[in-house]
Order: C-alpha cells, then structure tokens, then sequence
C-alpha cells in the first residue's frame, strides 16, 4: 500500500520538526539538574521496558503481540510530550531535554530491545530482518538523522528554523494522526479482536510507567513541575516509530497492534493525569 510505503518519509519528517524545537542547550540540564534527567532517562529507556516485560509475564499473549508491546515500550518519547508537559505546568525543559537524549539514543536502543523481543518471544522468527546492525541504520535514518539535521538548522540558521517550524509542528502532528488512523484502520480487526489479549497490558503500562515515574522522582524530592515531566515523558511514546518498525522493518502487521491501541489509551491517560494535578492544584489553593 502507498501509505505503507510513505510512512517512513512521514516519520522523518515528524522527527526533523521535532528537532527543530531542540538546541544544544537543551543538554545542558544534564549537567544542571543530573538527578532529574538520570530518573527521567530510567523511568523511560530502563524501567518502562522491565515494566512492559513484566506485564508479559503475568499476561502472556501471542508471541506477535508481545514483540509488539516491547517495541512500543522502546521508542523514545512521543512529539506531543513537551506539548503536554507545558499544559500540565511541568518542567518543559526537562521535557525537552528527556526528547532530545531519547530520539537521539533510539537508533541503539530501539535495535537493541528489538532484537531482545524477538529472540525471547519468537526466537528470532520474522518476516522482516533481524540484524541489529541494519535495524540501527533504518532507525537512524527515519528518526535520529532527521532530528540531528532539525537541531543543526536550528543552530545554524535560527531564524529559518523558526519559521519553518511554525508551520512543521502543526503539519506533524497531523502527519502523525494521518499514521495512527491508517495504522488504526489497516489493522482494525486485529486490534478489535486483540484487546481483550492486549488491552490489560497496555492501559497498565502506560498508567504504570506514569505512576512509577511520579513516584521516583517524589521520592527524589524533585519539585513537582519535574516530577510531572518525567511522568509525562515516560508515559507519551512515539507510537510512529513503533509502527514503523513493525510494518516496515519486521512486516508484520500484528506487531502494530499495541502501538496503535497504546497511542490511543496514551493521550486518554494524560488528559486524565492533567486534570488530576490541576484539580489538586486548586484545592491546595482553596
């Protein structure tokens, strides 16, 4: 299909207006605020794909569904997670920060967990190729380059960068949903008929990870705007990039599955999150 075919030009153009918005700077919270970013790093490339494993366990499923949840759970974060972070009064920088290291860091990690999930699950049975090696480079070249040749623009030419970005940002998110209501769509049987194999895994490690999230960086004693941060930026992953590996690098369209719920279950659980912290917000007011 067409759309199949576009969807890694759709995917790197999300992630170069997503670099656009990113500055060398913005790594310098790693030295600034070194626990912040450390907790937000493990909540997201660490815990949420023990958490995903775990969920595995206790809920087995078809080995193509259980690939699937891993791949969600290695993707880095999604492009409407500073988005979101700013509306509910969180770090935005962090935010940004946790975005950067992760979109950068996926074309190792994303391969890594991958290729992991498949050997656990299908022991190394695809349809697509397995090495970690050429996985890398496709990742590389549909997520981390476009982010890396974004920043360089914004670097070099800020202004240009600026307004290219002002018309990039709307038309991604557009881009994005055009992702999910085709991925939604071409696999809207399986999804259906998935969720009850499916569905418990996925709402629970998205909640999971956003709670598991808040709580360490409570626990941390990080100031508030932090800790919803570092929920956020746990629980809002690049479902883009999930489809993307499973329908273009593995071919298989089962593995799409829990992407596509998740991207759905996601931005429910934050509208959610949202209205709790500014509920509390208002009582603490009162």
């Amino acid at each position: 299909m067409i759309i199949a075919k576009l969807l890694p030009l759709g995917l790197a153009f999300i992630m170069f207006a997503m670099g656009l918005t990113l500055t060398i700077g913005d790594f310098t919270k790693l030295a600034k605020h070194p626990l912040a970013v450390a907790l937000g790093l493990f909540t997201q490339m660490i815990l949420l794909p023990l958490l995903a494993l775990a969920l595995l366990a206790v809920f087995p499923m078809r080995p193509q569904f259980a690939v699937g949840v891993m791949i969600l759970a290695a993707c880095p974060g999604g492009i409407t997670s500073n988005m979101i972070t700013h509306i509910a009064r969180g770090d935005t920088a962090l935010s940004i920060t946790l975005t950067a290291i992760t979109s950068l860091a996926g074309m190792l990690t994303v391969p890594l967990i991958v290729a992991f999930a498949l050997g656990h699950f299908m022991g190394g049975q695809v349809n697509g190729e397995l090495p970690v090696a050429q996985m890398a480079l496709k990742v590389f070249a549909v997520s981390t380059l476009p982010v890396a040749l974004g920043m360089a623009l914004n670097h070099l030419a800020p202004r240009i960068a600026e307004t290219i970005e002002r018309y990039a940002r709307p038309a991604s998110l557009i881009i994005f949903g055009l992702i999910v209501i085709w991925a939604f769509a071409s696999s809207w049987r399986a999804m259906m008929g998935s969720l009850a194999e499916t569905g418990a895994v996925i709402i629970l490690l998205n909640a999971g990870i956003m709670a598991l999230g808040f709580w360490l960086a409570g626990a941390a004693r990080l100031p508030r705007a932090q800790r919803t941060a570092i929920a956020i930026e746990g629980g809002l992953q690049n479902g883009a990039l999930g489809i993307f590996v499973a329908a273009n690098l593995l071919h298989d369209p089962l593995m799409m599955t829990p992407s596509i719920t998740y991207a759905l279950v996601m931005n429910l659980t934050a509208a959610l999150f949202i209205a709790a912290l500014l509920a509390r917000r208002q009582r603490e007011r009162a």
